[in-house]
């Protein structure tokens, strides 16, 4: 069964800094009309550090949709058409103030297909140096070490939900420990 729908029209309900609502008009694969509500995002940029000792850092911040402080990997939004290294590379020095000799990618993230277009590119930043943070004048965040085996295991245990730091380090941990 060809699975494409077309997009006949497209409507936006809200434009807005981060993302942009539209509900688009379709055809379905068995030619009946349908309806699809989409958010417009840039996309997004996730990067696990992990130092020379094996400790990863993750941050953690105020998250308002959750209405909780939630724990993750150092991520941000990609800047207009950004280049992700790049982007990952400024939100390391921003958030935990490191810069790394050695990044490897961890692959793109759907974070939710069903409704959203966003992709997060994800990396494993190793060989850390660290100097000051670099946050935006609107960001407000924690910088906990943790030791790379116990993130694993918080992640297995369901401590953390976060959707793009459960991927980036199970994918490390597979990277690193086979």
């Amino acid at each position: 069964m060809e699975l494409a729908e077309k997009t006949l029209d497209k409507e936006y309900a809200f434009k807005g800094k981060i993302i942009n609502v539209r509900v688009d008009k379709v055809q379905l694969p068995n030619n009946s009309i349908g309806t699809r509500e989409i958010v417009e995002h840039n996309g997004g940029i996730g990067i696990l550090p992990i130092d020379d000792e094996n400790n990863a850092y993750v941050v953690k911040q105020w998250r308002s949709p959750y209405q909780k402080v939630v724990a993750e990997i150092p991520a941000g939004k990609r800047e207009g058409d950004e280049n992700p290294l790049d982007g990952g590379i400024r939100e390391l020095k921003e958030e935990i103030g490191a810069v790394a000799d050695e990044i490897t990618s961890l692959g793109e993230l759907y974070p939710s297909p069903g409704y959203c277009g966003e992709i997060i590119y994800l990396f494993l930043a190793r060989k850390l140096k660290f100097s000051s943070q670099k946050l935006d004048k609107d960001e407000f965040l924690n910088v906990e070490k943790i030791p790379f085996k116990k993130l694993v295991e918080k992640i297995v245990n369901g401590e953390i939900a976060d959707a793009k730091t459960i991927a980036a380090v199970l994918k490390a941990d597979k990277i690193i420990n086979g």
